[in-house]
């Protein structure tokens, strides 16, 4: 079942202890995101601006308008 918060909180029961201390006591935590690597940044970034257009050349008329058919029925429910 999916999370239905935004918010990520720990599952060690420890962690979550000290969360919920720093919340009672407006104490903010000291960690702080990690930093991304630039180099996988930018690696990630050409895979994904190529795959939809890749994929879409390589799909018959058929394929795309079974797709587009799955696509509204799941939209509109019909």
């Amino acid at each position: 079942m999916p999370k239905r918060s935004g918010i990520k909180r720990p599952t060690d029961f420890n962690q979550r202890a000290l969360q919920i201390v720093r919340e009672a006591t407006d104490q903010e935590p000291k960690q702080e995101p990690p930093e991304k690597n630039p180099h996988a940044v930018a690696l990630g970034r050409l895979g994904g601006k190529k795959g939809g257009k890749a994929r879409a050349e390589k799909l018959t008329p058929e394929e795309r308008r079974e797709i587009a058919r799955k696509a509204a029925k799941t939209r509109w429910g019909e």
